[in-house]
């Protein structure tokens, strides 16, 4: 399964059931996700660490 298919339904499952609520905790997640892996070998490592 491709991520274009997997975003597609999402949002079609979205659009549907009237969910759209979901889409700035989708986003949040995402971003914070990103901020871990990119800064995992960075020196900042340990100060975004003691956030969580």
């Amino acid at each position: 399964m491709s991520n274009v298919s997997l975003f597609k339904e999402l949002w079609a499952f979205m659009r549907v059931r009237k969910k759209f609520w979901l889409m700035p905790i989708i986003i949040i997640m995402m971003l914070v996700g990103a901020l871990l892996i990119f800064a995992k070998g960075s020196v900042l490592a340990p100060f975004i660490y003691t956030i969580f």
